[in-house]
Parts: C-alpha cells; sequence; structure tokens
C-alpha cells in the first residue's frame, strides 16, 4: 500500500494519498497542497476515485476544489452529520460500513468529539484519525462543531485504543506514531489510564476559575491544557484547550 503525504504550511495539516500500485486510489482529507499528491498519483500509476474527509473543518477541506479540478469525478465523502457543510461532498461515510476502494477496503470509525461527525479510517494496518488523536496529543473540543470532551476520550480509549498496538496512526496533523506508542507515552491516555495523577493547580481558564489537570504537549510545538470547572461554573465541563490557561503558583 503506498500512503504519501503533503503538510499544509500555518496549520500543519496533513492530506494523504493512498492506494496500490497501478490501481484505484483515494485521498485522506483535502488540505493541500496537493500538487505533490497529483505528480506522486501520476509516478505511480494511482486513479484516485474518492476523497475521504474526516470531518468538515477548513484545514482539511480547502484543496477539494483543486482535486476535483484535475479528476472531476471523485466521490466526496463525509459523515452524514457534516455533510450540509461540504457543498462539494457527494455521499457518506457510514460508520460500519466499509468502503471498497480498488483493492482496499477502508473501515469507518465513527469518533465524535474535535467534531459530531468526526471518522477514523481503518485500512491496511493504519488508521487516519483526524483531529482525534495526535503524536502526543488528543484533539480539543473548543473548535467549531465540538461535542464533548466525554465524546473526545470515549472516541480515544473506547475506540481508537482498541486498535492493535503496531497500527500506524496517520494523524490530521503532523507526524505519524502508532497506537502502541500513544498507549504507553500519550500523556492524555496516560492519566486516563490511572498511569499518571491528574493535576490539581488552580487557574483561570476562559475568565472563569477552574483546575489545571494536565498540562501536555501539542503536535504544533505548544501546548493543550485539560481543565476542569467546578459544577457551579457557567462552563461547567471538562474540557482541552489550545494554550495554556492563566494558572496561578
Amino acid at each position: 500500500m503506498i500512503v504519501e503525504r503533503s503538510l499544509l504550511p500555518d496549520f500543519l495539516t496533513n492530506t494523504y494519498l493512498v492506494g496500490e500500485p497501478g490501481g484505484a486510489a483515494f485521498f485522506v482529507d483535502a488540505g493541500g497542497p496537493v500538487e505533490p499528491l497529483i505528480e506522486a498519483a501520476e509516478r505511480e500509476g494511482l486513479e484516485p476515485t474518492h476523497v475521504l474527509l474526516t470531518h468538515h473543518h477548513y484545514d482539511h477541506v480547502v484543496a477539494l476544489d483543486a482535486l476535483l479540478a484535475r479528476w472531476p469525478g471523485l466521490e466526496v465523502l463525509i459523515h452524514p452529520a457534516e455533510r450540509d457543510l461540504v457543498p462539494q461532498a457527494t455521499g457518506d461515510l457510514i460508520p460500519g460500513e466499509p468502503v471498497r476502494i480498488g483493492d482496499l477496503e477502508v473501515q469507518v470509525l465513527h469518533t465524535p468529539g474535535h467534531t459530531a461527525g468526526m471518522v477514523a479510517l481503518v485500512v491496511g494496518g493504519e488508521v487516519f484519525t483526524g483531529d482525534t488523536l495526535f503524536k502526543g496529543s488528543v484533539g480539543g473540543v473548543r473548535a467549531p462543531g465540538s461535542t464533548s470532551y466525554e465524546d473526545l476520550r470515549a472516541s480515544i480509549m473506547d475506540t481508537l485504543m482498541t486498535l492493535p498496538p503496531e497500527t500506524v496512526v496517520r494523524p490530521g496533523h503532523t507526524d505519524p506514531t502508532t497506537i502502541g506508542d500513544e498507549w504507553e507515552g500519550n500523556a492524555f491516555v496516560r492519566v486516563w489510564r490511572g498511569l499518571d495523577p491528574e493535576g490539581d493547580e488552580p487557574c483561570t481558564a476562559f475568565g472563569e476559575e477552574a483546575t489545571l489537570v494536565l498540562f501536555g504537549d501539542d503536535y504544533d510545538g505548544g501546548h493543550k491544557a485539560w481543565v476542569r470547572w467546578p459544577p457551579s461554573s457557567s462552563s461547567a465541563t471538562t474540557t482541552t484547550a489550545a494554550t495554556r490557561p492563566g494558572c496561578a503558583g
């Protein structure tokens, strides 16, 4: 199986080209730049037939029109919860219903949290996780269309972490990893497993008093915070935020 990757500057978003030599192929997301992937398809004799979208966010769909200009017949599939958010979409990715593309069978897993219709795609011993799981980090639940921290945690622990440890993880941003590496080394997963303790540092997050449970690394070289607000707070939830909240002490 051939997997080619293109990285979108600034957003650090991955677009993938996946296929078998000389056969049908598909794209995972369409953040671009797509020119290197078009060249790769021509070099390897691939014939793309589909674009499979992990979710609807701009940095994952901005280059759709460029792909469609090169291959007008591409089928653009996305979870039905987000189909209306992508005008170019032509069909649905239904969790539990495999997508057959040439000799490859793609399994569709529903992994909500970062967005309601987020999916992970499993093919050939690899999983494309969109913005749910990254190398050393996890997705946030403050982006447009996000659902809840509880959904994100369940998607990672109850769905992705049940895959074989040798499964290669191809995230929506930056570098690949494996399920086994994230099971052992991802700071969020380690706390969820009970291997490392939760933090209890007081902080102010989004203007409200809260507790900093974990201050972890993020895919872009920055950090991501897991914050818990008290039940009386207007936020009244546990979530992840992209930057360190103003922590005291």
